[in-house]
C-alpha cells in the first residue's frame, strides 16, 4: 500500500510541472492553410517576399533560379523578382550589410532561409497577422506571438490598425483579442465585424513560400519517393506471389 501512494505522489509530482507549463501556455496558433504543391500560391508568396521582406530579411540558403521549381522562366524572375543582384544563379542576399543594419535598426534582421522549418508554418502565419498598435515601442507595433518585435508592421497599409483588448475573466485569467479598428487596403470593417480573407490569404501565400524556401526539394523528393515506392510494390509483389507458391507447392 504505502508503495502505491509512494508512486501516486511521484505521478503527481512530474504531472505538476506539465500543469504549470499549460497555465502558462502563450497565445493560440491558428492553422496555416498552406499547400506546397499549389505552385501559383507559391509564386504570389515569393512576389511578396521579394518586394517587402528582402529589403532587410537576406535568404543567403536560397538562389533565385530555384524559382524556376514553381513554374516561373528566368525572364519572369530577372524582371519580376530581382532588385538586389543581376545574376539568376545568386542568393537572395541584401544589399545592407551587417553594420548598417546595426546602426539603423539596432539588430541585424535574421536570415529568412529556413525560418519555416526553425519556427513552423501556423506559428509565422499567425505571426504575420498579429501586429497591433503600441505607443510604447520604437516602431509603434507589436505583436502578440512576438513581444516586444523590433520588426515594424510592413504591411499595415494592407491590414490596417489592430489594438490588443484584454479581458479579465472570473477565474483570474486575462484574454487577449485583436480588434481591427481601421481596415486598410485587404480588410474591411462592416457592420462592427472585421472581414479580413483577402488579407489572410496573401499572408498564407507568404508562409507558403517561406515553406517552399526552407526546403525548395520537398516537392520532388516527395514525387521520387512516391516513384520508388510504386517500383518496389510491382517488383515485390510478384517476388512474393512467386515465392509463396514455390514454398507451398508440396501441400497445394
Amino acid at each position: 500500500m504505502k508503495r502505491q501512494i509512494c508512486h501516486l505522489i511521484a505521478a503527481l509530482s512530474l504531472l505538476a510541472p506539465l500543469s504549470a507549463l499549460a497555465a502558462e501556455a502563450g497565445p493560440a496558433v491558428d492553422k496555416a492553410p498552406i499547400d506546397i504543391q499549389d505552385t501559383e500560391s507559391i509564386q504570389r508568396g515569393a512576389q511578396i517576399f521579394t518586394n517587402y521582406c528582402l529589403s532587410c530579411h537576406s535568404a543567403n540558403a536560397m538562389r533565385y533560379n530555384r524559382l524556376t521549381d514553381i513554374g516561373l522562366s528566368e525572364k519572369q524572375i530577372k524582371e519580376n523578382l530581382m532588385f538586389a543582384s543581376d545574376k539568376i544563379g545568386d542568393t537572395m542576399h541584401v544589399a545592407m550589410t551587417t553594420s548598417d543594419a546595426k546602426l539603423w535598426l539596432a539588430n541585424n534582421p535574421p536570415d529568412l532561409s529556413v525560418e519555416a522549418r526553425a519556427r513552423g508554418a501556423d506559428w509565422l502565419y499567425t505571426y504575420l497577422r498579429s501586429f497591433y498598435r503600441d505607443d510604447t515601442r520604437p516602431t509603434g507595433w507589436n505583436n502578440v506571438m512576438f513581444d516586444k518585435v523590433a520588426m515594424p508592421h510592413v504591411l499595415a497599409a494592407w491590414q490596417g490598425d489592430q489594438v490588443l483588448q484584454e479581458t479579465k475573466g472570473p477565474d483570474g485569467v486575462v484574454a487577449q483579442k485583436l480588434v481591427l479598428v481601421k481596415p486598410g487596403t485587404m480588410t474591411k470593417l462592416e457592420n462592427g465585424r472585421a472581414r479580413t480573407a483577402e488579407f489572410d490569404q496573401r499572408m498564407a501565400d507568404l508562409t507558403n513560400y517561406l515553406v517552399f524556401m526552407g526546403e525548395p526539394a520537398q516537392v520532388k523528393r516527395q514525387e521520387i519517393g512516391y516513384g520508388v515506392l510504386m517500383f518496389l510494390c510491382l517488383l515485390l509483389l510478384p517476388m512474393a506471389y512467386f515465392l509463396k507458391k514455390e514454398f507451398w507447392r508440396d501441400i497445394h
